[in-house]
């Protein structure tokens, strides 16, 4: 992997000139209800319209697998990335069909497959609901109160925004614990797989070129959403742009970014750097090899372990490269000058007194945080998530809404059951491999005397206490998750399945291990909700606040870069992706698949196929529409650079870039090699 490129652009100077911190560059994943019109307006010559801002959010989609999309025709028509809809396309394939592998067109509507348990979320409204979730925490509560009264609050929000509105209805903190705003959002549940390509072209150049560029992917996927049994009638979607963009051109992107740090302190990131974040990798290579491993085993056991295995691949390059960032002495530094330029202000404004204590506040709970590295009850495979999920489910429907844990709440209801119920496959001996790692990774972390670990084993070696727990369990079969549902506290209480036994006896742990975060979390929350009382002191609101996996736009114009002195391009060519293959022997993962092979005396070989921007995007932006000023569909993102890697905590946009495919490539392909007319006659419209 390349050396990660540190090139953060320091705050002291609009700190100290008290100007927004965007007047220095094109940073920001910015609010829909509150976006930087006049920055907009004074750089580009562009502002924005609410009637823009409304049909942009409208027409943009989130998958609740991780990852964004956006209605591409009146007809339901969603586009977003291969990547994004992998779970789906692995989850539809078996040992004959392998859609993830080898593609898929519905030559007619009857031919789309629906989806086992996606849902698409379409944002429709915002409510500023600051006032009303922090009045509800009172000066002189302690921990858990605070926790209790902000929890109940929002559920009661939730609760009567959905009954009023029928829309899924999430309350979501911004800015640390600064803002909280009310989002609602139109479910589409029915959702059917319309296209994808093949994986040798979605994913070209593999784990090798992944994070980097030039890139040559058709990293695309179609579904559709119905409603009533029939394609939904969309009046929100992006026309579609023939003529593409220009070099320096101004683009927008609409997505859902996952997660960001960059309000973090540095305590917070030095704990980053060195404790969560090793720990997770060496989790993630365990992972790795255990997926590598299984899949060797044969043809079929490589096809059931590899959608896993990618995401695992994938995390591993981002969080290699966050931690890279994160060791270079320059990001801190930079870090510890914005820290010392806020502390600077706080101490020269006695309105921000009460402030003061934040940053060492947050410095301490580091320390509760480290001690909890490990704990808990790590067992995350698919089976072992719904014997818990049931177990906990029917402990906290006992309780009024107010005081259940959040995923249980009766606005997140629709959602949890879509997810419990799901008839998407189940394969056992993957589960039984995976349950066994795990086991094993406790004992390590734990050791094999711990009360808890000898309580898993039971008296066995992990291999054996995993194939008891997985080849004994029902919980495979939807109607029994189903029974189990619906006959509640008793029903789990009097359930001799072998993972709803473990579940029920760990649940205490795990209950305790989450009380204790939860607790933290929520100190975190009144800490940097001071600290955010500082920010909007000292530059006003113009600001955006830190990812959390909900709308957000970002812009920049279309440039190319600077690596090792050597220029890079903004865009490469569907040509190109030939020439790449050559140059690698047109050996895997480097080889195209026949259907270009086949196609390509018909492609017009100099259409642009991917590009970059200097549009602020992370992890979750995938599948993210990148828009011109018209609002019309001109790519697709689906990757950052190298050097974006370390986007989770600081912006630059020197040599950071968002990858996108190009519109252009995209309706060739469709055209020329796929051979899917049905479709091209309803794009954009």
């Amino acid at each position: 992997m390349k050396r990660v490129l540190i090139l953060a652009v320091t705050w002291l100077a609009w700190l100290a000139a008290g100007v927004p911190r965007w007047s220095t560059a094109d940073e920001g994943m910015w609010l829909f209800n509150a976006l930087p019109k006049q920055y907009l307006r004074e750089k580009y010559g562009f502002e924005p319209s609410d009637a823009w801002a409304d049909h942009v959010m409208k027409s943009s989609v989130r998958f609740n697998v991780g990852g964004s999309a956006s209605f591409i025709s009146s007809t339901g028509l969603v586009l977003t990335n291969h990547h994004v809809g992998s779970d789906t396309l692995h989850k539809l394939s078996s040992a004959e069909h392998n859609y993830a592998e080898d593609g898929f067109y519905a030559k007619r509507l009857e031919d789309e497959i629906p989806a086992p348990d996606l849902e698409l979320n379409q944002l429709v409204a915002i409510v500023d609901v600051t006032d009303r979730v922090q009045s509800a925490v009172r000066e002189g509560m302690s921990v858990a109160e605070a926790l209790r009264a902000r929890r109940a609050v929002i559920a009661q929000i939730e609760k009567e925004s959905k009954d009023q509105t029928g829309l899924r209805s999430d309350v979501v903190t911004l800015y640390g614990g600064g803002r909280y705003h009310l989002y609602r959002y139109k479910r589409y549940t029915d959702v059917r797989l319309v296209w994808a390509p093949e994986a040798a072209i979605a994913f070209f150049g593999g784990d090798a070129d992944n994070f980097e560029y030039p890139r040559y992917c058709l990293d695309a996927c179609i579904f559709r959403v119905y409603e009533d049994g029939k394609p939904a009638k969309i009046e929100h979607f992006l026309r579609w742009s023939d003529d593409g963009v220009q070099e320096n051109e101004l683009v927008f992107v609409s997505g859902n970014p996952g997660r960001t740090s960059r309000i973090s302190t540095l305590a917070a990131l030095k704990h980053q750097r060195d404790v969560r974040l090793p720990y997770v990798l060496n989790y993630i290579r365990r992972r790795e090899i255990m997926l590598q491993q299984f899949g060797l085993e044969g043809v079929e056991q490589e096809r059931r372990a590899k959608d896993d295995l990618f995401g695992i691949q994938n995390s591993r390059k981002a969080l290699t490269g966050m931690l890279q960032g994160l060791q270079d002495p320059r990001l801190m530094k930079v870090k510890q000058r914005q820290e010392q330029a806020l502390l600077a202000a706080v101490a020269k404004n006695p309105k921000l007194a009460d402030a003061a204590d934040a940053w060492e506040q947050i410095a301490k709970l580091q320390k509760r945080r480290a001690a909890l590295q490990g704990k808990g009850v790590s067992l995350n495979t698919r089976l072992f998530r719904i014997a818990q999920t049931l177990v906990q489910m029917a402990a906290e429907d006992q309780k009024p809404n107010a005081e259940r844990l959040p995923e249980f709440r009766d606005s997140a209801r629709d959602s949890l059951l879509q997810q419990l119920f799901s008839p998407a496959p189940i394969y056992k001996d993957l589960e039984q491999a995976t349950l066994a790692d795990l086991i094993s990774w406790m004992i390590e972390q734990r050791g094999g005397d711990d009360p808890l670990v000898q309580q898993i084993l039971a008296g066995k070696g992990p291999r054996d206490r995993a194939a008891e727990l997985v080849m004994g369990t029902q919980l495979d079969r939807v109607e029994f998750r189903k029974k189990l549902a619906e006959g509640g506290a008793e029903a789990i209480a009097n359930c001799k399945d072998p993972l709803i036994q473990l579940a029920r006896a760990v649940d205490a742990e795990a209950r305790a291990v989450r009380k204790e975060r939860d607790e933290i979390s929520e100190l975190e929350r009144q800490a940097y909700g001071k600290i955010a009382e500082v920010l909007f002191a000292v530059k006003g609101t113009s600001s955006y606040p830190d990812a959390t996996f909900t709308l957000r736009l970002a812009f920049g114009p279309v440039k190319g870069y600077v690596e090792d002195g050597r220029p890079i391009p903004p865009w490469t060519t569907m040509g190109g992706a030939f020439e790449h293959e050559k140059r690698h022997g047109g050996k895997e993962p480097w080889k195209l698949p026949e259907s270009w092979v086949k196609a390509r005396d018909r492609i017009d070989l100099d259409t642009p196929f991917n590009f970059v921007c200097t549009a602020d995007i992370i992890g979750g932006n995938s599948g993210s529409p990148v828009i011109n000023r018209d609002a019309e569909l001109v790519g697709l993102i689906f990757d950052g650079n190298i050097q974006s890697l370390t986007a989770d905590y600081l912006y630059d946009d020197k040599v950071s870039r968002a990858v996108s495919v190009d519109a252009r490539a995209l309706k060739e392909a469709l055209e020329k090699i796929y051979h899917a007319d049905r479709i091209v006659s309803e794009l954009g419209k």
